[in-house]
């Protein structure tokens, strides 16, 4: 068994996806992978992974007017705005979705499925830079 680790940063611009498949590929690809694991780790607490569908984005934007319905921002039962009304829910809907994805690695890339792709959802209005870690398992 051996281990693979890298780090990608991602510029995002405000809230939005961004999708991360291939950049998620090419670090399998060079880790010499056949088989495992790949683990995908956003170091944030205002933005999330997700596995999505990535033909059509009106998935993407259906979903973002879904938690935006869910958790609106500037909601008054939020005392913690701390980085304005968009920053407490910007940590409900990271914590509802998902900071870190496991991907299973067969014939050296992530075995995903067709419509398949993982994207980086920024939950904050203001662009930000992203810390992704992305460790690769297996033989």
């Amino acid at each position: 068994m051996q281990m693979h680790s890298d780090e990608i940063i991602v510029a995002t611009h405000g809230r939005s996806t961004t999708e991360i498949t291939s950049e998620i590929q090419s670090i399998v690809a060079r880790s010499g992978t056949s088989a495992g694991l790949c683990n995908v780790f956003i170091h944030h607490t205002s933005a999330s992974l997700i596995l999505c569908e990535n033909a059509d984005p009106t998935v993407r934007s259906d979903l973002e007017r879904f938690v935006s319905d869910l958790v609106p921002d500037g909601d008054a039962r939020f005392a913690h705005v701390d980085e304005g009304p968009d920053d407490m829910p910007a940590h409900v809907r990271s914590i509802l979705t998902q900071v870190s994805v496991s991907i299973p690695i067969s014939g050296g890339r992530c075995s995903l499925g067709t419509w398949q792709g993982l994207y980086l959802w920024e939950h904050r209005h203001a662009a930000h830079q992203r810390r992704i870690t992305v460790t690769v398992l297996g033989e």
